[in-house]
């Protein structure tokens, strides 16, 4: 079904082990692991920005392009005040978007780095044209950035080529607001203790049924809400700091592919299961 073609994930680290996740599924179905290949010869980091695995014995590619924000973030403008160290330029979509563009599925995500410790708390804050928005709130500015990331696929992306999908906000399970306190528990939590809502998804939702190009939405929100016990916690790099943001592999994301590969088998006329669409929503012109 991919061979031949090219499918490239926009986003931040929660994208990056969901990038990783459907290659480690689909190596199962490769006889030669040799020939699967990260294209520049590295090893997957935080920072790079881009990764692009091959698997040469299908001729496809599945790519990774690190941007957090989805627009361009920049340093501080003339005339800022001082406070004002960089900010994002809401009305403009990141430099690197171009690389997006020729692709056959694109699969995006925004949502983990729209918090003030990621933004107000490092001097970064909201700029439309020459204008800082020193007063804008956090779910305003991302439903603008949102704006124009569906200016930028209804302008660029050739809907009969491309399929594009966006995935909604993967819910962190901190004990407190602090993010001192990560709690991994042994089994799925029997509530979702509020996290199945969020205002990023609802912007998604919001922005994608306005749109002309049909978007599939993959909603993981309320099915991740529950999963307290699929995050890192303790076993990562760094013992000591605790973390209830990212997932285990294999864990949860799996599951976010299984659902992104059966919209793929029932859009290929393949069948896809038992055929059901759980955590989807399509959205057409």
């Amino acid at each position: 079904m991919l061979r031949d073609k090219r499918i490239v994930f926009v986003g931040d680290s929660m994208s990056r082990t969901q990038w990783e996740s459907l290659i480690c599924l689909l190596m199962t179905g490769v006889e030669d692991k040799k020939s699967v290949y990260e294209v520049n010869g590295n090893k997957i980091t935080k920072r790079i920005r881009f990764l692009g695995v091959r698997f040469a014995s299908f001729n496809f590619t599945i790519e990774f392009f690190r941007s957090v924000f989805l627009v361009q973030h920049g340093w501080m403008p003339r005339h800022a005040p001082k406070r004002v160290r960089s900010t994002l330029k809401l009305d403009k979509l990141d430099d690197i978007s171009n690389e997006w563009i020729n692709a056959d599925i694109l699969i995006f995500n925004s949502g983990q780095w729209w918090v003030p410790g990621k933004l107000f708390e490092t001097g970064c804050y909201f700029q439309i044209g020459n204008s800082v928005k020193l007063g804008m709130s956090i779910p305003a500015a991302y439903k603008t950035a949102l704006s124009t990331w569906a200016s930028w696929v209804e302008d660029t992306i050739d809907a009969n080529r491309t399929l594009v999908f966006f995935r909604t906000f993967e819910p962190s399970h901190w004990s407190e607001k602090t993010r001192r306190f990560c709690n991994v528990t042994q089994n799925p939590l029997l509530e979702t203790e509020g996290r199945d809502q969020s205002i990023f998804s609802e912007s998604v939702f919001d922005v994608v049924k306005n749109m002309t190009v049909p978007i599939t939405i993959l909603q993981v929100t309320p099915m991740s809400a529950f999963r307290r016990d699929a995050h890192v916690g303790r076993w990562s790099d760094n013992p000591l700091v605790p973390d209830c943001s990212h997932w285990c592999l294999p864990g949860l994301p799996d599951v976010w592919n299984e659902i992104f590969l059966s919209y793929l088998l029932s859009d290929y006329g393949l069948p896809a299961g038992n055929g059901k669409q759980d955590g989807m929503s399509k959205y057409h012109d």
